[in-house]
């Protein structure tokens, strides 16, 4: 049986994000999972207390398997490292062996940047958006389509386009996004090959 996952962001016994999440979620049981079976997130989150949570929904075809809460750390992110990978990984599966694997090879770096056919996709953690000077731009084809980056599609935020390895250079800022930690800047970035 294939297990998937949504990692949504609660606070103050409120869920961000939901419509894309619910989007996502219902994407993946028809596309995946063959099934037209709808969830209701709003009725399946109820967090504990007000605290800032990451609320873990693991889910199968037949029903939720599990909500489970955990209080949220963000951790320090300045230095990437490139990974070359044919990795697929377009529906959030529970296993994630293949990018924990990659995640391994990041060497001094505190994070990863998977490349695919020359091309940036995401972390391991989040989608990716490159500042070029005029306008933020994340990858046309990103491992995953996160939620934080549906919603600032949507809001022309940001705007799809390829970024190759050798665009890097001229890239004057890099934002990584995903549901806990929205869109965040990363001052002072390092890209190693």
């Amino acid at each position: 049986m294939s297990l998937l996952f949504e990692t949504i962001k609660v606070f103050d016994k409120k869920a961000f994000n939901l419509k894309f999440h619910q989007i996502r979620m219902q994407k993946s049981l028809k596309k995946f999972l063959k099934t037209e079976k709808y969830f209701d997130l709003e009725k399946i989150i109820n967090p504990p207390d007000e605290k800032f949570y990451r609320c873990k929904i693991i889910y199968s075809s037949k029903k939720i398997e599990s909500v489970s809460f955990f209080p949220y750390k963000p951790k320090k992110i300045e230095s990437f490292k490139l990974i070359e990978s044919d990795i697929v990984y377009n529906y959030k599966f529970l296993n994630r062996s293949e990018i924990d694997s990659l995640f391994k090879r990041r060497e001094n770096a505190d994070e990863i940047i998977i490349v695919k056919n020359g091309k940036i996709t995401d972390t391991s953690i989040a989608n990716i958006a490159f500042f070029d000077g005029n306008r933020w731009i994340t990858p046309r084809e990103p491992l995953l389509k996160g939620t934080m980056r549906a919603k600032l599609l949507e809001n022309k935020k940001i705007f799809l386009e390829d970024i190759y390895i050798d665009e890097l250079k001229f890239m004057k800022k890099l934002a990584i996004m995903n549901a806990l930690i929205g869109f965040r800047v990363v001052a002072n970035f390092r890209v190693e090959r």
